[in-house]
């Protein structure tokens, strides 16, 4: 009997990558999306070409549509992709964030909670749960920004400090979907991402840097550098991720109500001058850009500390830095097509 995946937001960049990956593997997936983020359409349209999978529009903030949607399935996985996705559409709009990333979280807790108990789910949090981290020493060293005595990285027993709307409804949701675990017995798993990268991602100024930076450099657009470029995230690429999602519900007996940091780790952090260094040597030209001044709230690093995925999952990165960075300068050029329009 095949096994049955749900995934929110599956027309996004995560979530149709993930599709792929089980439609691929003979899964049978289920698609829910509102289809309110650009790209999306094209999303799905390539999902079409793939293999056959269900297609839903929903909208998590509607509870009853959630619920009528919900109505009648079980499925072994489900896949929490969906939600608003930039800390800059946060502060301009607070409300319209809760309620796609809180309300739209809860809302679906509530429909496994209610129809599918036994369902695993994995939802897809952010770094941004641990705030600014300002109490954090940061060095200048190797041509960026590190942390000063935290070599492998901000672990999950870091305090957590919400900051921005953005901030403050994902970590709602995380804590939500860790305590049904506690609560309710639910089968949950909170992945703590920094900085996915891949295939399929639609980058903005906003959100995604390092598509938006490949993006705009097969373009020949202008790139701005909000500080002085030497900031430093652990950039992890999409296939790698999908390993530990993967991973984590294999191993469900252990997984099960864990929160995990989910990055590239200390072997890939990279600063934003280095992104340009590595396009500038890939294509053979220069990076356009200009600095503008730094943004309220940006950290100077985050940097993960995977060692409990590492155990817990048996996971670690396949892909080095400038290995998924090239990647995914293949991809787009090979699909500038899709940038254009």
């Amino acid at each position: 009997m095949k096994k049955r995946a749900l995934i929110s937001g599956g027309a996004g960049f995560i979530g149709c990558n993930a599709a792929h990956r089980l439609i691929r593997a003979g899964w049978d997936v289920v698609v829910w999306d509102n289809l309110s983020r650009g790209g999306g359409d094209k999303n799905l349209n390539w999902l079409r070409g793939l293999g056959p999978f269900t297609f839903s529009r929903v909208d998590l903030r509607e509870e009853q549509q959630v619920q009528s949607h919900y109505q009648g399935n079980h499925f072994d996985l489900v896949l929490h992709c969906a939600g608003q996705v930039a800390v800059t559409t946060s502060v301009a709009n607070p409300r319209e964030d809760f309620e796609c990333n809180a309300m739209g979280s809860f809302n679906l807790l509530e429909a496994i909670r209610a129809q599918d108990p036994d369902a695993m789910m994995i939802f897809a949090s952010t770094n941004k749960v641990y705030g600014g981290m300002h109490d954090i020493a940061v060095v200048e060293r190797n041509g960026r920004y590190e942390y000063a005595t935290l070599p492998m990285g901000i672990s999950e027993a870091h305090p957590m400090d919400f900051h921005s709307p953005y901030g403050c409804s994902k970590g709602a949701a995380d804590q939500y979907v860790r305590d049904y675990a506690r609560i309710y017995g639910l089968a949950t798993v909170s992945f703590r991402q920094s900085c996915v990268y891949g295939y399929r991602q639609f980058g903005i100024e906003d959100q995604g840097w390092v598509a938006w930076f490949v993006i705009a450099h097969a373009l020949d657009r202008q790139i701005t550098i909000y500080g002085d470029g030497k900031q430093t995230r652990d950039i992890l690429f999409i296939e790698d991720l999908l390993d530990a999602y993967l991973l984590a519900y294999e191993r469900r007996d252990r997984t099960a109500g864990q929160i995990y940091n989910i990055g590239g780790g200390p072997e890939n952090q990279l600063s934003l001058i280095e992104l340009m260094q590595i396009l500038k040597q890939a294509k053979g030209k220069e990076v356009q850009h200009s600095f503008a001044d730094w943004r309220p709230g940006d950290q100077k690093v985050f940097v993960a500390d995977i060692r409990k995925a590492r155990t817990d999952l048996g996971w670690e990165p396949a892909h080095g830095c400038r290995e998924g960075v090239e990647k995914l300068i293949t991809w787009v050029d090979s699909n500038l097509g899709l940038f254009r329009e």
